[in-house]
This record gives structure tokens, sequence and C-alpha cells, in this order.
């Protein structure tokens, strides 16, 4: 019998996990080899660049999955923006188990190492940003609440999950997101 292949959507995620919780400088090598099945050399052998490459896979994996699972519905000119913004709200939910996962902008920009991504995360705001502007848009604000409501948005999803964190409750992320859909929905 050969070896049992892992599926890369799985290493991904186990790779995510461990950044995640750990951050950039706080994942060793040992840790991620372990909730990969990999032992250390495999891991090196699929991503010769180390850490750094390992932590660049996950935010492209992450990012494509926010773009087809939470930026696309929002902009799907096909669904009321009502419902844009509540599935999306779904899937942020989901994205976070339920506010239990640390954002990896977050567990990435917090970091010594936070120089290597900051690139890569700078685009990934401003994805967020320009997704719940069109949102607003869609639902006839102006440009400028459209702007201020998008930023809002992003703040109130981050500052939850430290709450969130810090305090030991999910009851403030899930908040925020009825907060979120409230601010949009309730005018």
């Amino acid at each position: 019998m050969g070896k049992q292949k892992i599926l890369d959507s799985d290493l991904l995620e186990g790779l995510a996990k461990v950044f995640r919780s750990k951050g950039y400088d706080g994942a060793n090598l040992s840790e991620l080899s372990i909730v990969t099945n990999l032992k250390k050399a495999s891991l090196y052998h699929r991503f010769p660049d180390g850490k750094k490459e390992m932590a660049e896979a996950v935010l492209i994996h992450i990012e494509e999955w926010v773009d087809k699972n939470i930026f696309d519905p929002l902009e799907n000119k096909k669904v009321s923006p009502k419902k844009r913004l509540k599935n999306a709200l779904i899937e942020i939910y989901n994205s976070y188990n339920g506010g239990k996962d640390n954002c990896i902008f977050r567990a990435l920009s917090l970091e010594p190492g936070s120089e290597l991504f900051q690139e890569k995360i700078g685009i990934g705001i401003q994805k967020w940003i320009s997704a719940f502007e069109k949102l607003g848009l869609a639902l006839n604000f102006t440009e400028e609440k459209s702007h201020e409501y998008a930023v809002q948005t992003l703040i109130d999803i981050q500052g939850s999950l430290v709450l969130t964190k810090g305090l030991n409750s999910t009851k403030f992320f899930e908040n925020a997101l009825k907060g979120i859909e409230s601010r949009y929905l309730e005018r």
C-alpha cells in the first residue's frame, strides 16, 4: 500500500490553523509538521523556502476562499443586496469559526515578521473595503457613506475578534455581525 497523500486544501487548512493561533514567529516547524501529518522534510519538499512560503500559500488559499465565498456573493447583482449581505455574514461567521479563530491578517501583521506580508495584507484589506463599498452603493448609499460603512465593517469584525479572544466570549463577534447587518439594512 502506497503512502497516503494529503490534499493541498487540508494541508493549507492545517497550516492556517497554526499561523492563526501562533502567528508567524510563534509557528514552529514541529507544530506545522504535526498539524499537517507531514515530516519536516516533506514540508520543505513542498515549500522549499520554508515557513515564509507556507505563510504565503496560506494567505493565497484564504484569499481565494474569501473571494469565492464572501466577495463574489457580495457583488452578485443577480441577488438582492439584502440577501448578499446576509449570505456574506453567514460565511464570515463560518470563516472565523463563530469568532473562535483569529484573522490571518491579524496573526501575521502583529509580528516582527509582519513586513514580509504587509503588502499582501494591505491589498486584502482594500479588497474587503471595496466589496462592502459596492454593497453600500447597491443599497443606494452615497459614496462617502458606502466607504464609511465599509471601513467600520472591517473595524467591527477585527475588533470583535480581539474582544472575543481576550474575554473568551463569542458574543462580541456575534453582536458585531448583527450590528453590521443593522447598519446596512435598517435605515
